[in-house]
């Protein structure tokens, strides 16, 4: 049924407020205004007030809290129930029981969300790699302070720091907490305020003592060499870019990437995750594999669960057989959280403004505010011993006639009359006559007078000293470096994030699968590389070189091969012969020192199949040594491309020789003799950079020239040159072992 239309003066009457008795309330403004009055007011008590750090390293709700449990006496009591805590800190901070439970749990070691936490928790705080896990409630868990907090609350009372009336204006709360280290750079710390951020990761306490050690004896040192990089309570592996690090102490602004660590157990055919990257939470890693697997993405895995218990945080992913561990990861980090970034924004309040600041910058303005601390420390001490100087000086002069002072005390009449009875008999002040009159009855005697009389030169001997600290930089200084040195040893742990340079990491690429057929490569004196398939060699056979150049190695092997270049600088380049294209025997082929990103001026001097890793190198050198290292020695678990420290470098290389067993090798010396040994003589080494155990005896202007395999020489006298133990000169070469033998490179 369709509505009545409504009179034309009722729905005046309806929509009319001063129809129905109201008067209208609205009132013009200027936006400006409203922005002034009402929303700046907000914003700064934001900032100022609650989440960006001072100098310190605390937020106001941080230090509220840790404070209330230092007069609660938790640095050295029991601990408490948290629920009590919480209670006690409302006096300071009037945000909410829910609000202080949560920045205790924060702070504590249960939790673990900062490398060196303050409260000592006992009971479940949950964990900061987890979002599921969550903490019990405050009147089921205890806690107390760490004993780093004394490094918090040294000399407080001693008018180290300012303290301000909490919010009812019914107690003092020291405005920052006098810390002997610079915990703004330990402690991890975030918070987002109005129009701005602040995100400090943490560093090794050690290391920020010791940087902060070296700033103080030169404010231009290369704060990298002890600042090594940021260290994260869940460990991981920091992925270390140098020039990107030197911008974030620069700057205060940037961001690293951290990778989990990981085990690979070969009797079950699994991978264990232990430690994550400290942005992400082990949830958030199940979930993005769990999309990979439902995508199609992640076929290699069979199953993944997590195995977290009392020991600690550990991922288990199942593989299926045949599956490559380090190529999956090398995956995983590429396209789940198990490598993520962390963004830095040094963001903190100096004397009430926010200031991006870099590290140096940061270290400048915590020593001043230390030495600023230390000497008002100072000062404090030095009045009180001026105080005790006086009322024993006093003392003295009471000395000279004790006898006289009881007369006196005895014959005044009147208690308020004695003070300036005795003020005026010795010619003291109102302060030493009152220390006077306030002396036992038992110790109006010479011995006890004469005992504190005594004290007067020790005592002036410390006010001389302690003015000495006020008037000399240098000695504050000093103070501070002890104080930091004290603290790094007494509270300083290794570092729990490894650290892994740039160039060392693979990273994933997404392509299609790789054929794998038959090849031949051949690599040039020059460093040319080609790889030739069995067809196109046959077609033509004959290579090209450059003018001067020539053959130096070929092999027989298949397209998804794994190879290993050597070169002149004592480093290895690992790749796949299916990163080279298919080559003519007409062409020149790939120039490796470009094709790899060599270093300048670094050429290649040998190439290896490793296969599967097993055998050994053998490195012969010019001084007549020989190393001979495992081929497992250069397998790697994150797939670099580049290895340094391939080999020694305390003498030229002149033959690499692999050994898929031992064998015998006849070795040639420039004064033309040869030395011929089984290789079961070589120890093998795991250390790659081993100098190796001398081989031949050389006399000194000779050195050792070139090896080979005894099958491939041409010498038919062979019990001439064989020794049975090293090292040995070996004998001259006679006419018929040195016939030169063609030998086909190409066979």
């Amino acid at each position: 049924m369709p509505k009545k239309k409504q009179p034309e003066e009722n729905r005046h009457k309806a929509t009319n407020p001063n129809v129905l008795g109201l008067k209208a309330a609205v009132v013009e403004q200027p936006i400006t205004d409203t922005l002034e009055l009402n929303y700046m007011p907000y914003a700064m008590s934001v900032i100022v007030s609650r989440a960006i750090p001072e100098i310190d390293g605390f937020k106001p709700s941080h230090r509220k809290l840790l404070y209330t449990m230092y007069k609660m006496g938790l640095l050295t009591g029991a601990r408490t129930k948290s629920a009590n805590i919480v209670g006690q800190t409302m006096r300071l901070n009037p945000h909410g029981d829910a609000a202080i439970y949560d920045t205790m749990v924060r702070l504590s070691r249960g939790y673990g969300a900062l490398l060196t936490p303050f409260v000592d928790s006992k009971g479940n705080f949950g964990k900061s790699y987890s979002r599921d896990m969550s903490c019990a409630a405050p009147r089921y868990t205890e806690a107390k302070l760490t004993p780093i907090c004394a490094e918090l609350f040294r000399d407080i009372d001693a008018d180290t720091v300012d303290f301000v009336d909490n919010y009812d204006n019914t107690m003092k709360e020291p405005a920052l907490l006098p810390t002997t280290f610079p915990n703004i750079l330990v402690s991890a710390n975030s918070g987002i305020a109005v129009g701005m951020a602040s995100q400090f990761c943490g560093f090794n306490l050690r290391e920020v003592c010791e940087t902060t050690i070296a700033y103080l004896k030169n404010p231009d040192c290369d704060l990298t060499e002890t600042l090594l990089a940021p260290d994260f309570p869940t460990g991981g592996q920091l992925i270390c870019d140098p020039d990107a690090l030197r911008d974030i102490y620069d700057t205060g602004r940037g961001s690293v990437r951290v990778r989990a660590r990981y085990r690979y157990v070969k009797e079950e055919n699994l991978i264990e995750i232990y430690e994550i990257p400290y942005s992400t939470t082990v949830e958030a890693i199940l979930d993005k594999v769990a999309e990979l697997i439902k995508a199609g993405k992640a076929k290699e895995i069979a199953d993944m669960r997590d195995e977290t218990d009392l020991t600690g945080l550990k991922l288990a992913i199942d593989l299926k057989r045949g599956v490559d561990p380090d190529k999956l990861m090398t995956k995983l980090y590429k396209l789940t959280p198990l490598e993520d970034a962390f963004a830095c924004n040094f963001n903190v309040l100096i004397a009430g403004s926010p200031r991006v600041l870099g590290v140096r910058q940061i270290l400048e303005e915590w020593t001043a505010w230390r030495t600023e601390s230390v000497r008002r420390r100072t000062y404090f001490v030095l009045n009180k011993r001026k105080e005790k100087l006086h009322l024993l000086k006093g003392l003295k002069r009471i000395l000279l006639d004790i006898d006289k002072a009881i007369a006196i005390i005895r014959q005044t009449e009147e208690e308020a009359e004695v003070v300036p009875n005795l003020m005026i008999g010795f010619g003291i002040d109102q302060v030493q006559a009152e220390f006077v009159a306030e002396i036992k009855l038992r110790n109006i005697n010479k011995e006890y007078i004469l005992k504190r009389v005594n004290e007067t030169e020790a005592l002036q001997n410390e006010i001389d000293d302690l003015e000495d600290i006020l008037s000399s930089p240098r000695r504050v200084k000093k103070i501070i470096v002890e104080e930091l040195t004290a603290a790094a040893k007494k509270y300083g742990e290794p570092r729990r994030t490894s650290i892994l340079l740039s160039h060392e990491v693979e990273h994933y690429t997404e392509e299609s699968e790789v054929a794998d057929y038959p090849v031949t490569v051949f690599l040039s004196r020059e460093g040319y590389f080609k790889k030739i398939t069995p067809a196109s060699l046959r077609m033509n056979s004959e290579q090209k070189y450059k003018d001067g150049d020539g053959p130096a190695q070929s092999f027989e092997t298949t397209n998804t091969a794994e190879i290993m270049f050597f070169t002149d600088k004592c480093q290895v380049y690992k790749t796949r012969l299916s990163e080279f294209d298919d080559a003519k025997a007409s062409v020149l082929g790939d120039y490796l020192p470009a094709k790899l990103a060599m270093d300048s001026e670094e050429s290649v001097v040998y190439a290896v199949l490793p296969g599967d890793y097993s055998g050994a190198l053998v490195f012969f050198f010019e001084n007549g040594k020989a190393a001979r290292v495992e081929l497992k020695a250069y397998q790697t678990t994150s797939n670099r491309r580049k290895l340094t420290g391939a080999y020694s470098d305390k003498s030229p290389l002149r033959c690499i020789l692999p050994l898929a067993e031992d064998c015998e090798v006849a070795v040639y010396s420039t004064e033309r003799r040869c030395l011929v040994f089984h290789t079961a003589l070589l120890a093998p080494k795991t250390t790659r950079t081993t100098q190796g155990v001398a081989v031949m005896t050389l006399k000194p202007k000779y050195h050792l020239e070139h090896v080979e395999e005894l099958a491939q020489t041409s010498i038919s006298n062979v019990s001439r040159y064989r020794v049975r133990a090293l090292p040995a000169a070996g004998a001259l070469l006679r006419q018929e072992d040195t016939e030169e033998r063609q030998l086909d490179l190409l066979e």
